[in-house]
This record gives C-alpha cells, structure tokens and sequence, in this order.
C-alpha cells in the first residue's frame, strides 16, 4: 500500500466509512493489470460456486479457515513439545548404541551389507574394503533399567529413568538435506509444512502473547557443518502464521524491529498500527489475498511480542542455581545451555513447539577429536531440561525430543586411523531419544544387529516417530490433513506409518 496517497504521519486512529470508500477509491485507481484480472476472476468464479453450491458455499468456506476439525482426535497426554535438533547425524556407536564384541581386525562382512550394492550411495562408495572401527569409549549401565550409556554423556546417563532411547529409528535418505527434511517435515522434498507448523495448525495457540512454535539455534562448537534452511521450520501450504518464528541468540535483540523509534510510546504505536490495519483490511476486501490477514495478525502479534518477548528473554529473574544447574555457557545467550533455558521459560509460558538446533555431527573425520567436545556441550543442558521440568510439574505434559537425521556406519570412511577416525552416513539404524508426554520412562526400544548397521528389532520409521509425536499431543497423524492439490496432505505423508504403542506408558 506504500502507493497510495496517504500520509503516515496523520492517519486516523479509526476510519470513517466515508474515509475507508476513499481508500478504496484510491486503491482500484492504482490497481495493476494482474491486480485487476485477479479480481474479475475471483468474482467469477465464487459466482459460479454460489449457483451451484447455493447456501452451502459460506459453510464450506468457513469450514476452510476454521482449521482441522474438531480437536484434539484422542486425549492428549502432552500439551506442548520440545525438539532437539543435532544436526548431522550422531554416531549412536560412541553414545548409545553399546556393541562389546566389536574388533578391530574385523571388516563388514558382504552379507551384512548386502552385497555391497547398498553402499554405494554412501560418502565410502569408492572403498574396496570397509574395516570396523569399534567405539574407543567406555560404556556403563545406568538407571533401574541397566541401560548402557557412553561415557561421552555422563550427566545425561543420571536421567536415564526419564527418557525412552529409541535404538530401532531408520528413515529414508544417505544425505544430509533431504533427511533433515524429512525429520521436521515427515518428506525429503522441500516446500512442506513443518512438524511444529502441523501442530501449530492442529492445536493453535496456548499463549496469544508469544508464538505458538519458536525457532532457537545454537553457536557452534566446532565446524557448523550442512547449512540449515528456514523451510526446516516453514508452513508450507499452510497459512503462514503457523511457521516458526526465529529468536536471534546473538546477545541482540531477540527478534529485529520490535523496538518503537525513538519518541515513540505505545498509545502513538497502536494509534499508526490501527491506522496500518485498516488499510490492509481495505486491501483485502478489494483483492481477497488471504496473505493479507496474514500479514494484519503478524503486525498484530508483534505489538504484543514488544511486552513479552523481553519478559521471556531476560533471565535476570532467574536463580544463582538455575544457571548452576543448566552448567557455566548457560548465562551465555545463542549456547546450547542458554537455549534450552530459554526453552523451559517458553515451556512455562505457553509455547506450543520450540524446536533447539545444534549442528556440527557430521564426523566423517576427526571423530574422536570433535565427537567429546559436542557431547559435553549439550550433556549437562540436556540434563538440566528434563530435571528442571520435572521439578516444576512441567516434564508429565511437556514431550521432549533428541536426535539427528541419521546415524553413522560401524566401519571407518577412508583410511583407518585409531585415533582419527571417521564414521559415513548411515540411515538404515539410529538411535533418538525422547522423553515426558505420556511415554514410558527408562526404556530402550527396540534392538540393532551386532553392526548396528540393520535394525533388528522393533523398526520405528521417522514417519512412525512422526504419528506417535502427534499421537501423543492428542492428534491423529490420519486425521490431521490439510487440502492441497488435490490430496488430504499430512505430516506422514502417503506411506503407512504407525503409532509406536510399545513406547507409550
């Protein structure tokens, strides 16, 4: 509307209808050729509808903005969730995935590998030969339950009672991106909704102040590894609101342009953004572009997030202990610790998905140089978030969730170096763990090979993983769909996909 002829010092706290028809005026004056064909056709074609739909047609539509139907489809056991993202693909074999009998003169038997044709889509494709390369850390049992545990995660292992470590995962790409995207989209091509945009989309907000699914991403440690996109957080077909909105972990602001100019006070603030608003309202009505209502709720939450982003941010009202408890980074804003300290205030606060990003575990060399710096980064936040729900009632409603977007090869990539080793992609087994929500505490599920090169036991496909997440917040993942070309599209996709019963307490 930067085109029309009004002046943004003096626009009007309300618009009299005779003001509004001028606005109008002026806008069909300025309209564009597309602009204008637009319209024509729209006009047509909700003509046509209407002879043919006659008194239905309003229903259907209001049906369309409404969402998904009545909800939630079963009786939730969590309200919200937590998404740990370690991008890059941990190597389940040196933190959860124990396998004694391992040697180092052993090489991957062709059995195993399927004649070898499997690989070839792998990083090593070029190798002749693939030698073991069993962990060089120590495992212990820990817990009740005796689960074992590497000592790369110590402070973790003290949690073991609360968390359900999936060692059975398996999904559908060798390569970084598109298993990336299908962790948090539930498909390996780009342009789907997200995980949280679903939930977002299924459940709506907890807290109109805040956004319902909020994006954090950690500094890195080491090599940041594959780039990440803002489409692993999008909303693809769906409106654009139910996205997540990027908190900035720089120290900065947390989200740019919230901050009035200078002179400026709320009531002159709200004075301007009604004034805003009309417009966009007039501008809908003439085009029907519903990017438009878009846009007027984006403008509207941010007059809110001004007052409760800052709260939510500012950790000053946080306990001596706390920061003790999350470790010494976490008084550090954009670290690992920080975020998931950040993710417990959202948590308390109403937000429905928070998703934590923390990259760099792509050790196709080096590992037993990178792989410890990484663990003790995120170990003790790890543990620090699970405690500190659990001691404020919070863990029982809120589900929490850790992994990458696949695992790594029993044998090493390239020349085989004790020390130095690599490990290739690997997305045939790997292990994620998740804990609260409902699921059952202290158990390991499912069984790999004695390669941990093919499941075993107990498979859970990400698709799987993706149905009992929702299962779990009181969605069914069949149910939950949304109307785009011409399909009843859904997080799962096309593909069965099961509710994962065996984890659910």
């Amino acid at each position: 509307m930067s085109h029309l002829p009004v002046d943004p010092h003096h626009i009007p706290a309300r618009f009299d209808p005779a003001v509004e028809r001028g606005l109008r005026r002026e806008y069909v004056r300025h309209e564009t050729r597309r602009q204008f064909f637009t319209q024509v056709g729209r006009g047509l074609g909700v003509a046509a509808l209407s002879s043919l739909l006659g008194p239905s047609l309003r229903g259907a539509v209001a049906g369309a903005l409404a969402g998904p139907g009545p909800l939630p489809h079963v009786a939730p056991r969590a309200k919200r969730a937590i998404c740990l993202v370690m991008g890059g693909g941990p190597s389940q074999l040196d933190t959860w995935d124990y396998k004694p009998d391992l040697k180092l003169d052993m090489e991957m038997p062709l059995s195993v590998l399927g004649g070898g044709f499997e690989l070839r889509m792998g990083m090593a494709s070029a190798q002749s030969k693939f030698p073991i390369q069993p962990s060089l850390y120590k495992f212990a049992r820990h817990g009740q339950a005796g689960m074992w545990v590497s000592e790369l995660l110590p402070w973790t292992a003290k949690i073991v009672d609360e968390l359900a470590v999936i060692k059975s995962m398996h999904t559908d790409s060798v390569n970084h991106d598109p298993a990336l995207t299908m962790m948090l989209t539930g498909i390996t091509q780009a342009g789907k909704p997200s995980m949280g945009a679903w939930i977002s989309y299924g459940l709506g907000s907890m807290n109109d102040n805040l956004p319902t699914f909020v994006v954090l991403t950690s500094k890195f440690v080491d090599d940041p590894g594959e780039a990440i996109f803002s489409r692993l957080w999008g909303s693809g077909f769906l409106a654009p609101h139910h996205g997540g909105v990027t908190f900035r972990t720089d120290g900065g602001d947390a989200v740019l342009y919230l901050k009035d100019p200078a002179g400026m006070d709320r009531a002159q603030k709200r004075m301007l953004l009604d004034g805003v608003q009309a417009l966009n309202q007039a501008t809908y009505e003439e085009v029907g572009d519903p990017e438009t209502h878009a846009r007027i709720e984006q403008y509207e939450m941010a007059f809110r997030l001004q007052s409760s982003v800052p709260e939510l941010t500012d950790l000053s009202d946080e306990p001596a202990e706390t920061f003790e408890l999350y470790g010494p980074k976490s008084r550090s804003p954009g670290t690992f610790a920080h975020n998931c300290l950040l993710a417990r205030r959202m948590a308390e606060r109403g937000v429905r998905f928070s998703q934590i990003f923390h990259r760099g575990w792509d050790h196709h060399s080096k590992l037993p140089e990178k792989l410890p710096k990484l663990c003790e980064d995120i170990d003790q936040p790890c543990y620090a978030l699970i405690t500190d729900l659990k001691r404020r009632g919070l863990l029982d409603d809120t589900l929490v969730l850790w992994g990458g977007e696949f695992g790594r090869t029993v044998y090493s990539e390239g020349v085989k170096v004790r020390d130095s080793y690599g490990r290739d992609h690997h997305p045939k087994c790997f292990t994620v763990w998740a804990a609260g929500g409902g699921l059952k505490r202290g158990l390991t599920y499912g069984e790999t090979d004695e390669f941990s090169y093919n499941v075993a036991r107990d498979p859970v496909h990400m698709r799987d993983f993706h149905a009992t997440v929702l299962h779990q917040l009181g969605l069914d993942h069949n149910r939950l769909t949304f109307r785009f070309q011409g399909l009843d599209q859904k997080l799962t996709g096309t593909n069965p996909a099961h509710v994962v019963r065996g984890l659910i307490a």
